[in-house]
């Protein structure tokens, strides 16, 4: 993380602001946080942008200290995809007093400002559509306040007819409009997303989606369990490249405990994430494939990502949720022989997406379907909130892996696809190379896996192995203390990231100094992603939905948590 010039942004906020004095600055685990006045938030967030400090809004996170006068915090992480800095703005306000919406700075505040008032109550003046998200419309009460039992269950009877949001009016007017539900029963939405849109003919009029069908809790029940017993939960985010989460939840714990991995942990960590980037792309690919017609491509595409399932079975026994990962390390070493198995499945690999790119890069059905369909240009997605292959689609080359290198990733040799239109052809385009490049980090790291621990030996984070348990009085008492009293971060917050498949995923983590995170927000890419989708089908095709849809790989896990 780029360390920021603390004097030139206090000068530049005080030349700016007459009520700069009731700005303050300070640093958490290497983040600088700037707490201001509830009321000046959106103008100290454009200022920051308009003088190109910081060009991306990454997330917006909602935290509940009932405990004191002014009960919640509406935390902003802010980014810059030109030199890597980020910075922090944090606002304290209560349930009467509105926080200004922003809006009107970045148009990805959208989504991430409705959730914080469903799962908070906190409301934002100016927001256009400021209604539930992820909870449905018959429900009551604000779910991840302090305040609301994490057991309380409330079904929805009803279903919505068909709505649009305010603002989002047609400019022209057209008769005979068909108003059409696609989703959630279409086979293409997969059960999970509810896409509403009007149509003039074959043009979509206007558009409008629905999420929620999939939310299971995962930040109320994280406030609930062991650091260690999250884990598992993380797998059932993004299940279509489920170590990818592990690893980015243990990275935030252990950036806030302030302990590094062993250098072998850290190997099997990046094998594991390229291994489930690569598989990530292949449902992507091939889902996107199968509901535009192409089946043929579907199967070969499975077929790999059995493959890959089949290695992380010999090396713990799971296939899609595996769990490997262990705040400190992974949870065991790799049997013998399995470096060389992957390889060897590394050339399988290779093959098959030249295969696939046999089938689909130059075919004429794939081109006509994709190519033109869903574009975007760069600037419209730093403004949504894009990160990963569809920001690298559109030009924007921004990978974590090179932009904050953390584990091996600056020691390896690696391109970072970039494209220029950001269409669904290109999406599909990055996402090939990408893979491409995951194959070649793997056998990089496999080739020249480092010897030593898989796991940290703090006995105040990690379990002892079993053998200690059983065979000496010390490995008991240390196995039942952790287990008891679990691990203890010290009280603090961090926002830590790592470079997953579709993008960011962040996890902003609250530390009370117990043996339950006090608070757990995840950054999902896609969420981010998906709020342009009405916009991105508005005036295209009835057909092309279906494209676009496929190419934002969406993952219901992630994106209802």
């Amino acid at each position: 993380m780029k360390k920021l010039n603390l004097d030139m942004y206090r000068g530049a906020i005080a030349a700016r602001f007459p009520e700069a004095n009731r700005f303050q600055f300070s640093e958490s685990y290497g983040a600088v946080v700037l707490e201001v006045p509830r009321e000046t938030v959106r103008d100290v967030l454009r200022f920051f942008k308009e003088k190109n400090y910081f060009n991306f809004l990454m997330n917006i996170t909602g935290v509940d200290y009932p405990d004191r006068q002014e009960r919640f915090e509406v935390v902003y992480e802010l980014f810059n995809t030109r030199d890597y800095s980020r910075l922090r703005v944090k606002v304290r306000t209560s349930e009467d007093k509105p926080v200004p919406s922003v809006i009107s700075v970045w148009k990805g505040a959208d989504w991430f400002e409705r959730e914080v008032y469903d799962m908070f109550g906190v409301k934002f003046e100016g927001h256009p559509n400021l209604r539930r998200i992820l909870t449905h419309h018959e429900f009551v009460g604000h779910p991840l306040r302090k305040d609301y039992a994490a057991d309380l269950q409330q079904p929805c009877s009803s279903a919505l007819p068909i709505h649009f949001d305010v603002g989002t009016e047609p400019k022209e007017k057209a008769d005979n409009l068909i108003p059409l539900n696609i989703g959630p029963s279409h086979p293409a939405t997969h059960g999970t997303l509810r896409v509403m849109v009007e149509l003039n003919g074959e043009k979509v009029h206007r558009a409008n989606v629905e999420i929620g069908y999939l939310h299971r809790c995962f930040e109320k029940m994280a406030e609930t369990h062991p650091y260690n017993q999250v884990i598992p939960y993380t797998d059932r985010l993004n299940y279509c490249s489920a170590p990818m989460n592990n690893i980015g939840y243990c990275k935030a714990v252990e950036r806030l405990l302030g302990v590094e991995i062993p250098a072998r942990a850290q190997a099997m960590r990046v094998v594991l994430a390229e291994l489930s980037r690569f598989i990530d792309h292949v449902v992507c690919i091939g889902a996107n494939a199968v509901d535009l017609g192409a089946l043929t491509g579907f199967f070969h595409l499975f077929t790999l990502r059995e493959k890959v399932y089949s290695i992380f079975e010999k090396l713990c026994g799971a296939r899609l949720t595996v769990s490997m990962t262990r705040v400190g390390g992974m949870a065991q070493d790799a049997p013998p022989g399995w470096f060389d198995e992957v390889l060897q499945l590394c050339k399988e690999l290779r093959q098959g997406v030249s295969e696939i790119e046999t089938l689909l890069t130059n075919n004429k059905i794939w081109i006509q379907r994709t190519q033109n369909v869903g574009a975007i240009s760069a600037e419209e997605a730093l403004q949504w909130g894009y990160t990963g292959p569809c920001l690298r689609a559109a030009g924007v080359g921004l990978d974590l892996r090179k932009a904050e290198p953390y584990y091996m990733y600056d020691e390896l040799d690696f391109d970072i696809p970039v494209g220029s239109t950001g269409d669904v052809f290109e999406r599909y385009l990055v996402r090939v190379e990408e893979m491409k490049q995951s194959v070649r980090i793997v056998e990089q790291v496999c080739k020249n896996m480092p010897s030593g621990d898989y796991t940290i030996r703090d006995k105040g984070i990690v379990l002892p192995e079993k053998k200690d348990v059983y065979g000496n009085i010390e490995g008991l008492m240390n196995h039942f203390m952790l287990v008891i009293n679990g691990l203890r971060p010290p009280v603090g917050e961090v926002y830590d990231s790592t470079e997953a498949a579709n993008g960011e995923l962040g996890f902003h983590l609250v530390s009370d100094g117990s043996g339950v995170p006090y608070r757990l927000k995840v950054r999902p890419p896609c969420f981010a992603i998906y709020q342009s989708f009405s916009e991105s089908i508005t005036g295209g095709l009835v057909a092309d939905v279906i494209s676009v849809l496929g190419s934002m790989n969406l993952i219901a896990g992630e994106l209802d948590r």
